[in-house]
């Protein structure tokens, strides 16, 4: 069994909390789907969200799918003039048998343009 990262991302229509439990949730099941994994494979999450993201932690957002024994983190992401707005970044660290070239990072609608290289 292999450690590897999983990165991914989401971008909200807007700034509120139950938006954000919601587009996260969404992210973190592609995640898990995508990759063939479940919750007990996760070794733990980093969040970023970017500064206009005031309403809730994404963090607290995982917490409400039931990962309540997976350390998680956020950081707020840099504040770069033409940067994409209202986007949440993860990157999970994962225990999984998939070699590095088989891990499907998932970027959502329109956070697929921030890595068209890896967006599955």
């Amino acid at each position: 069994m292999a450690v590897r990262a999983v990165r991914g991302a989401v971008q909200l229509d807007r700034d509120e909390a139950e938006h954000m439990r919601e587009r996260v949730e969404e992210l973190l099941a592609a995640v898990l789907e995508r990759n063939g994994l479940t919750a007990e494979d996760l070794i733990s999450i980093w969040f970023t969200a970017t500064p206009d993201l005031r309403s809730d932690f994404p963090a607290a957002a995982a917490r409400h799918t039931g990962l309540v024994d997976v350390p998680l983190i956020c950081a707020r992401e840099l504040d770069v003039e033409g940067a994409m707005p209202r986007v949440v970044r993860l990157l999970a660290h994962v225990e999984t048998e998939l070699p590095k070239s088989r891990i499907a990072h998932v970027y959502l609608g329109a956070a697929a343009a921030l890595r068209k290289d890896i967006a599955q």
